[in-house]
């Protein structure tokens, strides 16, 4: 396997670890922040929909503008504004997941010379299609480790106030 197909498959399969993540969680489990200032596992989940939502985004205007800016956004005003904190975590793992398979989508099949497209990135700087493919398989898998440690964390709570 090329490095793009094995890079493709864990931008890919990563959908599937976040959703493992969280299955069997309670309610109380997934609102549990590990400290001040920390998010819970429902906070994670609704980010990373969004996330994949801006990444849908940069996908497109890298395929289809020449070297587009691309925005950054502000996760903690979403997240705040968004009201992460009451969303349904089934409806954000799902929108993962289907945002994610249909960014998939546009790029399984490209030429391996198309992951070379540029953009710049208005907190990163120039950045490539590939560039963004791996970050967010990155980010997908770094939140979904996040995720099993907060739930951990949760779990040695609950232990220790016994």
């Amino acid at each position: 396997m090329s490095e793009i197909t094995d890079l493709l498959e864990r931008f890919r399969r990563a959908a599937e670890v976040v959703a493992v993540a969280t299955t069997g969680a309670s309610n109380q489990e997934l609102d549990f922040t590990p400290g001040p200032g920390k998010w819970s596992v429902r906070q994670v989940a609704c980010h990373l929909a969004d996330f994949e939502l801006a990444c849908a985004i940069r996908i497109r205007q890298l395929l289809t503008e020449d070297n587009p800016t691309l925005m950054g956004y502000p996760e903690d005003l979403w997240a705040e504004g968004l009201d992460h904190k009451t969303r349904k975590i089934s409806q954000a793992v799902e929108s993962f997941r289907r945002v994610r398979a249909e960014n998939h989508g546009l790029v399984k099949d490209l030429p391996e010379s198309a992951f070379s497209r540029p953009g710049v990135h208005t907190e990163r700087g120039p950045v490539t299609l590939g560039w963004l493919i791996r970050h967010g398989a990155e980010h997908a898998e770094n939140h979904a480790r996040q995720m099993m440690n907060i739930r951990q964390a949760y779990k040695a709570a609950k232990r220790n106030s016994s």
